[in-house]
């Protein structure tokens, strides 16, 4: 069944438009928080754990351009405005989350379950000041408890921003967003976008299964993994038993958490978190 499982993942990860770059949305992507960042320029909001969800005006997507296979009463009578979101199951589910979206065969239970949190109209041409009270009425005239505009709120001093992540975090929350009111919705990653957190995570794409020792001999003992820089390094730590047993398939990507990097750009104290299954696969 676990390999049934991988390949279904590896089919539904490779084989749709999404696994072109050319179909993958064009998103605005984060930068991490530096102190000392003016914080009177950003809005602030709570960074939901979930999957990145992009209605086109006609379908949702993922952040790879993957089609979500959503109940059709989930998306009914939204508009053709494009929205930028959320697919999240709640603080702390984003196993849940994940699983929902992927499925091609949406489950009704699992999906009323979801909400689209929706923080940006990428379409909109105005700038993230104007684009948010458009958001707002757009939102309030769907109507549908499913779809909520993230709440967005402005912190006074860096005290202020570190005591409400602790508050969030605390709540069971991932961290926070800052968005830049005068910015422009602009695909990839600047600092219109910053994401605060407890700590620091990434992405890097799976190479290489490495095989285990003494007892871990017979499985894998750690993923040999590429950062998008193109270096690679061997992530070790944070695997459960089952994770050795049966490692992320090689292609995919994998969320880590790290403390710092070395001279050469390499991350410090790096720890295995989840495989990302809404990025796809090479």
């Amino acid at each position: 069944m676990r390999r049934r499982s991988c390949l279904a993942w590896l089919a539904w990860a490779t084989a749709l438009p999404g696994a072109r770059a050319a179909d993958a949305p064009a998103l605005l992507l984060a930068n991490v928080h530096r102190p000392g960042m003016p914080l009177a320029d950003y809005w602030v909001s709570e960074k939901y754990d979930g999957v990145r969800g992009y209605w086109d005006g006609q379908v949702l997507r993922t952040r790879g351009g993957e089609t979500i296979a959503a109940p059709a009463w989930f998306t009914a009578g939204w508009p053709d405005t494009p929205m930028d979101g959320e697919l999240w199951a709640g603080r702390g589910r984003f196993s849940q989350a994940q699983s929902t979206a992927r499925q091609q065969q949406p489950d009704d239970a699992a999906w009323r379950q979801m909400r689209f949190m929706v923080f940006d109209l990428p379409r909109h041409g105005g700038t993230f000041d104007e684009r948010l009270a458009a958001l707002n009425a757009l939102v309030a005239g769907i109507g549908q408890p499913w779809v909520q505009a993230v709440p967005q709120q402005r912190v006074a001093s860096d005290a202020a921003l570190q005591s409400l992540l602790q508050r969030t975090v605390r709540a069971g929350g991932e961290g926070l967003m800052l968005h830049r009111g005068a910015s422009l919705y602009r695909s990839g990653r600047s600092d219109d976008l910053v994401k605060v957190k407890t700590h620091e995570d990434t992405e890097a794409r799976v190479v290489a299964h490495l095989p285990g020792k003494g007892r871990h001999a017979g499985r894998m003992g750690a993923l040999l993994v590429e950062m998008p820089s193109g270096q690679r390094f061997r992530l070790g730590a944070g695997f459960t038993e089952a994770d050795r047993s049966h490692p992320p398939p090689v292609g995919s990507w994998v969320t880590y958490r790290y403390r710092g990097t070395h001279g050469g750009g390499l991350p410090r104290f790096a720890s295995f978190v989840r495989v990302r299954e809404d990025m796809p696969a090479r």
